[in-house]
């Protein structure tokens, strides 16, 4: 029978194991900044399907990626980094990310926003926001939502997305939705974050703010002083 170190080296062995093969650990250094479908992973490295299935299947098993359903096209599904492992990941450490960021939603009510005021409040760079389809206002859970985390929504309100509004350094979908009606190139990001709205809840709000939070400051923290920012 195993020890318990005996038990926790093996898992150690077997993460080892999994970020040995050069086209897994190129796909979580992807996945740090953007979630992806697995089309699009399979496009980026160059892999048939059923390769790239067998990579992501390994990840998964360890425990550092996961399979998400897509709240917009229910029949696509993202792959995405599980957030707890950035506090283990080494590997895109010196890999410059950030600069002026626009986020994108459909209505530019809740989550391009609270994505916007986080970038600047963590990054000390400039982050615009722009739905597809913007609503009449700011959600006010949104804006409760904000408050309680001390950042500054005053004034703001939804506004369309324009050709103009994309010539900066990273553009985030932060949308199913409009990831998906969008198609954009692949050097965008995308981050597949529940809306919401559909729940209403301050709890709810508080979840899509923190988990924004945790992905920027992720990408944040990647970035020494002395390195000029600019997109992936």
């Amino acid at each position: 029978m195993l020890q318990p170190m005996d038990a926790r080296l093996e898992r150690v062995a077997a993460v080892h194991a999994a970020l040995g093969e050069p086209v897994r650990l190129g796909i979580v250094e992807e996945l740090v900044v953007s979630d992806r479908a697995p089309s699009e992973l399979g496009r980026r490295f160059g892999v048939a399907g059923n390769l790239l299935a067998h990579h992501v299947d390994v990840l998964e098993r360890v425990g550092w990626v996961e399979r998400v359903v897509s709240s917009g096209d229910r029949r696509r599904r993202y792959v995405r980094l599980r957030r707890h492992t950035l506090r283990k990941l080494a590997v895109a450490a010196m890999r410059p990310q950030g600069g002026r960021a626009l986020f994108v939603c459909t209505q530019n009510s809740a989550r391009s926003q609270l994505a916007a005021a986080l970038w600047r409040k963590r990054t000390g760079r400039d982050a615009t926001s722009a739905g597809t389809h913007p609503a009449d206002r700011v959600h006010p859970g949104a804006l409760a939502a904000a408050d309680r985390a001390g950042l500054d929504l005053t004034g703001t309100q939804p506004q369309p997305l324009r050709r103009d509004d994309v010539d900066v350094d990273v553009v985030v979908t932060v949308c199913d939705r409009a990831h998906e009606e969008l198609d954009p190139p692949e050097h965008w990001w995308h981050w597949s974050v529940p809306d919401p709205v559909e729940v209403g809840t301050h709890r709810a709000f508080d979840a899509t703010l923190a988990e924004l939070d945790e992905r920027i400051t992720a990408i944040a923290d990647q970035v020494p002083d002395h390195v000029e920012l600019r997109p992936a």
